[in-house]
């Protein structure tokens, strides 16, 4: 938490008791200061070690999923996208049926809405007063509705030369609370909105006068009273 960004930024950060997902911490930390090898961890996933691989199996996962008939959704909130195995794992997932919904407020290598690649997947980009800076993976995981809050992007130099992690949200509150103010508002802003078309170029979400949705200002409304 810093003093001027905290005024600009939106983030997430959890309070909690959890044993196993503390001792992770706890390992993490050792890790850092030189005094632990590598941690094996129990809830967290962290990169370069295991984040990478964990995030091409749950992509993989919901591929399969919809290969076999069965319900499969993604959807991820970030700043940017540039890897490339994560790149050809989400193409692989819409070609299968896999309903993909980025909100990405950066960099984006993907490309949306190409017949026969990418016709599942929606890039969208929400520019407003506050700088976006949460990351939130979602996988329907055959109904069990995985949450995760990372402080990686899909990015290689998150995901490969930096210390980075990820952990679940298994509160079912917390989790519903995620879901409703950190990814399905976004998905429904028409008013801040940018859409990534398949040519690279963006376009503005239309608007309805009559039904105005701006993520930030909901939030703001909402957390304030």
């Amino acid at each position: 938490y810093h003093v001027k960004t905290s005024k600009l930024y939106t983030d997430y950060g959890l309070l909690t008791a959890n044993e196993d997902l503390c001792q992770d911490v706890h390992k993490i930390f050792l890790e850092l200061t030189g005094m632990g090898k590598p941690a094996r961890l129990k809830q967290l996933k962290h990169s370069p070690f295991t984040l990478h691989k964990s995030m091409l199996d749950l992509i993989e996962y919901e591929t399969e999923q919809a290969l076999a008939g069965r319900p499969a959704r993604i959807i991820a909130k970030m700043n940017s996208l540039t890897e490339v195995q994560i790149m050809q794992a989400l193409y692989r997932a819409s070609m299968a049926g896999v309903q993909i919904d980025l909100v990405i407020r950066g960099m984006c290598c993907l490309r949306p809405g190409i017949p026969g690649l990418s016709e599942n997947i929606r890039v969208r980009s929400i520019i407003g007063r506050f700088l976006e800076h949460t990351r939130i993976y979602y996988f329907h995981h055959s109904g069990e509705e995985l949450v995760t809050l990372s402080s990686a992007d899909w990015m290689e130099r998150n995901l490969f030369n930096r210390v980075e992690t990820c952990f679940p949200i298994t509160d079912e509150k917390l989790k519903a609370r995620v879901l409703e103010e950190g990814l399905d508002i976004y998905l429904r802003d028409n008013a801040q909105a940018w859409l990534l078309q398949s040519d690279g170029t963006y376009q503005r979400a239309s608007c309805d006068p009559d039904n105005v949705v701006a993520a930030q200002h909901w939030l703001l409304e909402r957390l304030t009273g």
